[in-house]
């Protein structure tokens, strides 16, 4: 069974010959240290040291978000006009018109076009997109949200990076997963502010409604490429919850976030692929509704979930990504406390298959290497128990 094959099978609720996982670092710049420090060569044996199942392929208008720190990428995306670079300010502009902070390890969007703060604005117009709008940072927001226009979602090379993954993983070495990170709702509230997002989402509904539907259109004309691409699983990401409950309220969920989604979904389900979906925080309340549009798997699934929770209430109906203690055990613990840890939670949420096994964030740079090799020893000792 190749790695691909075992992949697609948990995330669709077939047998497979044991757990595949996937260890992603949070800062991609940042492989070539981590192998060191685990004694391998180079960054390309990290990738064979970690005998990850899944490989996360980006657009290359979504790249910026995770590669804003990699100055040849994004000198690379300058030139073929999907960034500009404030290199004084240190902050990445992608081509919606948004801000991405350089040097941070984790994603902060630092520039929020449509916000209406004019002191950013005046810093960030020589930085706008080619024929964005600059008059519409002096427009209130219900004339901003009607007067933005999204990227071209059919622009030719937009899938390049995609088309290359696909054909170098074609012999099944990893399932390529067409990203769908910041989503519907994250791209709004990126765009807006997310205090701005929160307040016009009830004071001026409507506004906030064109905004998402045009944010929708792009995603969905996108999700339409990657099914003609040839991948073989759909993927969205919109962070909706937090450590103890939801960012947003089950009203706004179901009546601004849960229609748009679906229309997304419904490209991938028309296509007979499965669907996963990244949200971080306790987002159970919300899974009912996900899996009636298509859901097949989350991630990341997250110890404020409640591991053995979400499997008794979901396991039957949905696969799982994630779960083991980036929070505490994997920066904080100690080597057998990491073993422990991981050995506890592929018990729990790999009971009858359907888990991807994964810590339940992306691993940051405090997290020891000795705390990786522990993890990663402990998920090969103990994967085939389903």
């Amino acid at each position: 069974m190749t790695r691909e094959q075992r992949a697609l099978n948990v995330i669709k609720g077939l047998p497979v010959d044991y757990l595949p996982s996937q260890i992603t670092l949070a800062d991609r710049t940042k492989d070539g240290a981590v192998a060191q420090a685990l004694g391998l060569s180079d960054a390309a044996a990290l990738d064979d040291y970690l005998d990850n199942h899944l490989a996360i392929s980006l657009t290359l208008c979504e790249t910026p978000l995770f590669y804003r720190n990699d100055a040849a990428k994004m000198a690379e995306l300058e030139a073929k006009g999907y960034v500009k670079v404030d290199h004084v300010n240190g902050i990445v502009y992608d081509s919606w018109g948004m801000g991405i902070k350089i040097g941070e390890e984790g994603f902060f969007a630092c520039y929020h076009p449509l916000q209406g703060n004019k002191e950013k604005n005046r810093m960030a117009a020589s930085f706008l997109p080619d024929g964005f709008d600059r008059a519409i940072l002096d427009m209130p927001f219900a004339e901003a949200a009607r007067a933005y226009q999204a990227p071209d979602p059919n622009r030719a090379d937009n899938l390049d990076d995609m088309v290359r993954d696909l054909k170098a993983n074609a012999n099944g070495e990893h399932l390529v997963v067409p990203s769908g990170y910041l989503g519907i709702y994250e791209r709004t509230y990126c765009l807006m502010g997310f205090e701005e997002f929160m307040m016009e989402s009830i004071t001026d509904t409507e506004s906030v409604e064109i905004l998402m539907d045009k944010i929708t259109d792009y995603k969905v004309a996108t999700a339409k490429r990657k099914v003609a691409a040839g991948f073989k699983v759909g993927h969205h990401g919109d962070d909706l919850g937090c450590q103890v409950g939801t960012l947003v309220s089950p009203a706004q969920f179901h009546d601004l976030i849960k229609p748009r989604i679906a229309r997304l979904f419904k490209v991938f389900k028309d296509a007979g692929l499965p669907i996963m979906m990244h949200s971080c925080g306790d987002v159970t309340c919300f899974l009912p509704d996900l899996i009636e549009i298509g859901l097949d798997m989350i991630e990341p699934v997250q110890p404020c979930m409640g591991l053995e929770r979400v499997k008794k209430q979901f396991g039957d109906k949905l696969s799982f990504w994630g779960g083991i203690d980036t929070q505490e055990i994997l920066p904080h613990g100690t080597p057998a406390e990491v073993a422990a840890e991981t050995k506890r939670v592929i018990s729990i949420l790999g009971k009858g298959g359907r888990y991807i096994i994964a810590p339940s964030q992306e691993v940051m740079v405090d997290v020891p290497a000795a705390n990786i090799a522990a993890m990663l020893a402990t998920i090969k000792a103990e994967r085939g128990n389903m």
